[in-house]
């Protein structure tokens, strides 16, 4: 089981951090992913970190901007959000991937395994 916290209401420039707990199994082979869905689009791939945490991949719109780290100690991966825009705003989504190439971890069929998502608005 997956579980995202730490979604809410920001300004934009402003900051948040998600954080997505993983309980029942140990994820710390799974590859994880971020992926977001705004109201009326498809869901759309964010970012990744291999289980080894010394690969991270991210779309181009958060390049810079948005941060993938993961502490397998506590089965716990983070995505850090600064210098939020009001097109971040969407519901966000925590994943877990058997695969562990840059092709395979953009693609939601993927993942095996999805949270519920939490929202994160960003006011302009």
């Amino acid at each position: 089981q997956l579980v995202e916290s730490g979604g809410g209401l920001v300004q934009a420039g402003g900051s948040l951090r998600l954080s997505c707990a993983a309980s029942g199994r140990t994820f710390s082979s799974y590859s994880m992913g971020w992926f977001r869905q705004a109201p009326g689009k498809e869901r759309e791939f964010v970012a990744a970190i291999r289980w080894s945490s010394s690969t991270t991949y991210y779309a181009d719109s958060v390049k810079g901007r948005f941060t993938i780290s993961r502490d397998n100690a506590k089965n716990t991966v983070y995505l850090q959000m600064n210098s939020l825009k009001p097109e971040d705003t969407a519901v966000y989504y925590c994943a877990a991937s058997q695969y562990g190439g840059s092709s395979y971890l953009s693609r939601p069929e993927s993942y095996n395994f999805w949270g519920q998502g939490t929202q994160v608005t960003v006011s302009s």
